[in-house]
């Protein structure tokens, strides 16, 4: 491939990196750990992913439990849950935290669905401004010594990629939306 165009290539694949960890915090009715990765807890002044602050276990498909590993962090833990816009009750037992994940109704399913193809949309708008900057860029080349062969060939090559990121992010927004509406 064109050194020119890894650059491109490189951001078209950290956008589709940036989509799935977006839905991976899309919680879809089974209990997931990624749906905390943006809940974070004051630790001694630090705010702190909750993943840093304790142990993290799914013993059961609806249930995740966080043990801090310091006993006086349940508080904030447990504050920083409540604050977030996760949606669910914390149960504070003393030694840990319970996040009971209920069954998500078909109206929530259906507002998760359009939610996912919102984030999808924008990513497939980044990665169609990548190839819009990519295609500026082949563009002033034709000022130095590339051919308008060349510029060409590039562009097209850009498309290519193109085409194959959106495709990648309109099977994610399917894979994802076919996983929520699953009973």
């Amino acid at each position: 491939m064109n050194e020119r165009l890894k650059e491109y290539e490189e951001k078209m694949k950290k956008t589709v990196e940036h989509l799935t960890g977006e839905f991976n915090t899309i919680r879809a009715g089974r209990a997931n750990p990624h749906v905390l990765d943006n809940i974070k807890v004051d630790y001694y002044g630090t705010p702190t992913p909750i993943a840093q602050v304790g142990n993290l276990s799914i013993p059961e498909a609806r249930l995740i439990q966080i043990q801090p590993w310091d006993k006086t962090m349940l508080k904030e833990v447990e504050k920083a849950i409540q604050a977030s816009d996760l949606g669910i009750n914390p149960t504070n037992d003393g030694t840990m935290i319970r996040l009971v994940f209920p069954e998500l109704t078909e109206e929530r399913r259906k507002d998760l669905v359009k939610e996912i193809k919102k984030k999808g949309e924008a990513d497939k708008v980044a990665i169609r401004n990548i190839r819009r900057d990519g295609n500026d860029a082949f563009k002033k080349l034709e000022k130095s010594d590339v051919s308008k062969d060349e510029i060409e060939e590039l562009q097209e090559e850009l498309q290519k990629l193109t085409d194959k990121y959106v495709k990648t992010i309109d099977d994610m927004i399917e894979e994802k939306s076919k996983d929520i509406m699953t009973v």
